[in-house]
Order: structure tokens, then C-alpha cells, then sequence
């Protein structure tokens, strides 16, 4: 008979720790808070924040979350940044209508990063995949910059690099060979750290593995600073003394508009002060004036109050005037128009944006968009596109138009260079966003363009921040949020042309091949790892 032996429990020996739901669930959530983190890094790089260098370790740490995972995981995580990135850099845009027009562009802007980063991942298996994913993240910004409704290019990573050392190379090859570097540089950080990791403990450091994966952060580096000689403010046209007046509006939000007489009456007076300094020798006399965008939103062709009151301004300064106006055809859609007024024959030239902004001057799929927010029938009447590059003769300055939303257009800007422009104009309205940053991420946009095309750039703002830079990208002069002011200011002139205007979509063009073909490199070997198997 055998007998039952049954085990009894040592009392002075532990138990075994109970299995944790929490503890098995933290490490899963390591990565997506990583994301969501890389996403804020990228966020607090732009403006107005001088933490331009935040975009570096962002890229870094975005490396380290998307390296080598799988297409569907590389997409959740991209999506993860991408919230963290846009949510809060595009908050302004619910300033005035609420959260939903906000939370869904933010939404859409981060399924845009979230395919960008599933193609990161898919490259982040290839040699030198530092290049391969820069190169991508370079065409998803080129994508959303083109689509849907004529693209959105705000938070490209360029316009957060307007005080970084990396400025430079927008000189060299626009914002898309900008973006490239920073990114670059970032991956790079990642992968020098990767590899020093990968290999920690052994006896032998592979030195070439490093020094490739060195060469990813200090060749961006290196290329900035061999990139300062094309940053230049020389005066090789002469100069031009330009003034811009901020009038300011009466209130807040998106029913300034109801009081357009009062805008409009706001910078006449202000022209008509500065006038009087003039005459008085407080100030200099310019040689042309800049007003912005919807500083009269009555149309002076059919209103006649409104162009008496911008002539007579014009009469007092005496010098060409640049006026933005809206204008109201008999048939047809509304224009967002810029008008050149002679202080002698009245109106002479107009130019009409032709980047308009979408959900804002004309509203795509309005019954749908009505769904969402009733704040779209505030736009009774779609505003339409204009069609020719805007360059106005001012008293003998050829001065290329680019109206506020243009700014973010990289054929928008180039266009005028081409067209022979000396300086650049960039009337804004931005009364309707507040105090919210959205002022200082678009003037951000006018500093790169300064330094991209080697041009001064003037920007008159309804309710500011208004400003005049230098082509070196400094800004020299500028207004507070919501008070009235001119600033006058002698510009440079110039009109040799940058490589970056001389080569136009070729940079961006030829990163996309790049990353085309990284895709497709990874398209085939997956083709033949499954033939093999």
C-alpha cells in the first residue's frame, strides 16, 4: 500500500508574486507614450518658443519608437504622434468656432504623420535608414502640402527653424531640403545611439557602423554652416523705405468684419498720422505704403464712401499704396484682392489670392461641413482663386504679393522671385485667431522665405504681430498683438536668385524619389522573403 505524500508549504519561503494585469501592461505602453511625447518635442519647436532644438530629440525618440515594427504598429504609433504634434499647434484654429473644426483638421493632419511613419517603419529595416525615413517624412509633407483642397502645409518642420542653425540650408534647397536636415540630423541621433547600445559589452565597437550613423547628424550640420555665405543682406538693388500699418480692429473673433468701416477707417487714420510725422520729420518719408489683408473689406470699386476714405489717406502720404481689400463682382465669386493705389490716378492694379483657404474663404462640401459646425454659413459666399503671380511696381520697387495663407505654399512665394520681385509682401489678417499662436508660427513662415530667397520680407497685419525682416531672416521691426502702430524701416533690395529659387520642385522631387524608392526597395525584399519561405 503506498501512501499520499501531499506537499505542505514552506512558511519561510515567499510565495510567488501574483501575476499583475499592470505589470504586464506598462511595458506595452512604453512606446505609444513615447510617441505621444516625440509629438509634444516637435510641437514645442515652433514658435513662439526659441526651442527649435526640441525637434531633434522629437525625431530621435520617434526613431526609437518606430524602429523596425510592423506597418500596422508603425501606423498606431504615428497616429499617437502626430495628435501630439498637431493637436496642439493647430488649436488656434477652433479659437473662435469651437473644437470640432480643430479636432477634426488636427485629426486628419495626423493620419497624414501616421502613414508617414508606417512607411518609417517599413524603411527602418534598410541600411543608412536614417536617409530612407527622413526622405519619407520629406514626401509626406510634400503629400499634405497637395491634398485634399489644394493641401495644408502648416507644421512643416522648416517653419519651426527660423531661429536654428539649420536655416541656411533653405537658401540651398527650399523648406523640403530644410525639412530633410533637421530630420536627418534627428534620425541620426537615434541611430548613433542605437548602435553604440547594440554593441555595448562587446569587445569590439564596429567603427564604421558608428561613424556612417555619425555622419547622418554632423553632414546636416556641416552643410548648414557651409550654407552661410548664401545668407545675405547685402543691398545689391539699392534700398527702399517701406512703411506697414497695423490699424487694428475693433474686436476680437470672427465678427470683426461686422464693423468694416471702422477697420477700414483704423488704417486710414493711421496713414493719415503717419503723414503728419512725415511732415513734421519724426519720420522718414517711404517711398510706398503696405496695408494687409481685409484692411477694407468694403470694395472700393462699388462702394464709394470706402474709396474716398482709402484716396484721400493715399493723397496725404503721397506715395503708392498697397490695399487689401475684398472685392464684390457683379457675377461670380468674391476675391480676396491686394490693390495698388496711385496717390494721383486712384486704383491702376490688383492682384487676387490664389491660394484661398479652405473651411475659411470658400467652404468645399458644404452640406457636409454643416454637419460638424453651423459657424460654415458665416461664409454665405465662396471666395474664388485668382490666376496670375502678383509683382506690383512701387515707385520703381518691384515688390512680389503674397497674401497671409500663401505664405505656406512654396510655389506661392517662389513665383514672385521669378517674376522679378526685390521684396516680398506679405499682408495678413489675423483677427480672426486671437491671441493664440498663430501669428508667430506665420511670421516664422516669412523668416524662412526671407532666407530661401535671399529677399526682405514686409508683413502688414490687421491686429499684428506686423514686421519687417531682413533677407538674412532677422526681424528689424515689429508690432504688439492687437495695437495700433506704422513701422517704417529702409529695406535692402535684391535680385540675385538663391539655388533654392533656381531649382524650385527639384529638391523636393528628388527626396521623394528617394523615398520612393526606399519603399520600393522594402516592397521587394518582402516579396522575396515570402517567395523564399
Amino acid at each position: 500500500m503506498s501512501a499520499t505524500i501531499t506537499p505542505v508549504d514552506d512558511p519561510q519561503q515567499p510565495a510567488p508574486p501574483p501575476s499583475s494585469g499592470a505589470g504586464r501592461l506598462a511595458p506595452r505602453l512604453v512606446r505609444p507614450a513615447a510617441a505621444v511625447v516625440s509629438g509634444v518635442l516637435l510641437y514645442l519647436s515652433f514658435p513662439p518658443r526659441p526651442l527649435w532644438w526640441l525637434v531633434l530629440p522629437g525625431f530621435a525618440l520617434l526613431g526609437w519608437v518606430l524602429h523596425e515594427r510592423r506597418l500596422r504598429a508603425g501606423f498606431g504609433l504615428g497616429l499617437l504622434a502626430g495628435l501630439g504634434f498637431m493637436l496642439p499647434l493647430l488649436h488656434w484654429t477652433g479659437e473662435e468656432v469651437g473644437p470640432v473644426p480643430w479636432l477634426a483638421l488636427a485629426a486628419a493632419e495626423a493620419l497624414f504623420i501616421a502613414v508617414g511613419c508606417m512607411g518609417i517603419a517599413a524603411v527602418s529595416r534598410l541600411p543608412c535608414r536614417p536617409v530612407w525615413a527622413a526622405a519619407v517624412w520629406v514626401l509626406d509633407e510634400a503629400i499634405r502640402a497637395r491634398v485634399p483642397f489644394g493641401g495644408f502645409p502648416w507644421g512643416k518642420i522648416a517653419f519651426g527653424q527660423a531661429d536654428g542653425v539649420f536655416l541656411p540650408l533653405a537658401a540651398v534647397g527650399g523648406t523640403p531640403l530644410l525639412s530633410f536636415a533637421v530630420v536627418l540630423c534627428g534620425f541620426g541621433l537615434h541611430e548613433v545611439v542605437h548602435r553604440i547600445r547594440a554593441h555595448r559589452g562587446t569587445r569590439e565597437v564596429p567603427r564604421a557602423a558608428v561613424a556612417a550613423a555619425a555622419a547622418t547628424v554632423l553632414v546636416p550640420v556641416a552643410g548648414a554652416f557651409a550654407a552661410l555665405p548664401l545668407v545675405d543682406d547685402s543691398a545689391e538693388d539699392g534700398t527702399a523705405t517701406v512703411a506697414a500699418v497695423q490699424g487694428n480692429v475693433p474686436r476680437l473673433g470672427l465678427d470683426f468684419n461686422a464693423q468694416r468701416r471702422a477697420v477700414l477707417d483704423n488704417h486710414a487714420r493711421r496713414t493719415e498720422e503717419l503723414a503728419r510725422d512725415v511732415k513734421a520729420g519724426r519720420k522718414p518719408q517711404p517711398d510706398f505704403v503696405l496695408w494687409p489683408e481685409n484692411s477694407s473689406d468694403l470694395d472700393p470699386y462699388r462702394n464709394v464712401d470706402a474709396r474716398i476714405v482709402i484716396d484721400e489717406a493715399v493723397k496725404a502720404i503721397g506715395v503708392p499704396t498697397v490695399v487689401g481689400a475684398v472685392l464684390d463682382p457683379d457675377t461670380g465669386k468674391l476675391r480676396n484682392s491686394l490693390i495698388r493705389w496711385d496717390p494721383d490716378k486712384g486704383p491702376v492694379e490688383t492682384y487676387d489670392k490664389r491660394h484661398i483657404q479652405p473651411f475659411g474663404e470658400y467652404i468645399p462640401m458644404r452640406s457636409v461641413a454643416r454637419l460638424f459646425s453651423s459657424d460654415v454659413d458665416r461664409v454665405r459666399r465662396d471666395f474664388g482663386p485668382g490666376k496670375e503671380v502678383g509683382v506690383f511696381d512701387l515707385s520703381g520697387t518691384y515688390t512680389g504679393l503674397v497674401t497671409c495663407y500663401e505664405a505656406a505654399f512654396d510655389d506661392a512665394v517662389r513665383d514672385t522671385v521669378e517674376h522679378g520681385a526685390q521684396l516680398i509682401a506679405v499682408p495678413s489678417n489675423n483677427a480672426t485667431f486671437g491671441r493664440s499662436e498663430m501669428t508667430y508660427q506665420q511670421l516664422a513662415m516669412s523668416r524662412v522665405r526671407a532666407v530661401e530667397h535671399s529677399r526682405s520680407v514686409v508683413v502688414p497685419v490687421t491686429s499684428g504681430v506686423s514686421a519687417i525682416i531682413r533677407p538674412d531672416g532677422t526681424v528689424v521691426r515689429k508690432t504688439k498683438l492687437f495695437t495700433p502702430d506704422v513701422l517704417v524701416d529702409e529695406v535692402p533690395l535684391r535680385s540675385s536668385l538663391t539655388p533654392a529659387t533656381r531649382l524650385g520642385a527639384l529638391p523636393e522631387g528628388v527626396l521623394a524619389l528617394i523615398a520612393a524608392a526606399g519603399l520600393g526597395w522594402v516592397a521587394v525584399r518582402s516579396v522575396r522573403l515570402r517567395r523564399a519561405r
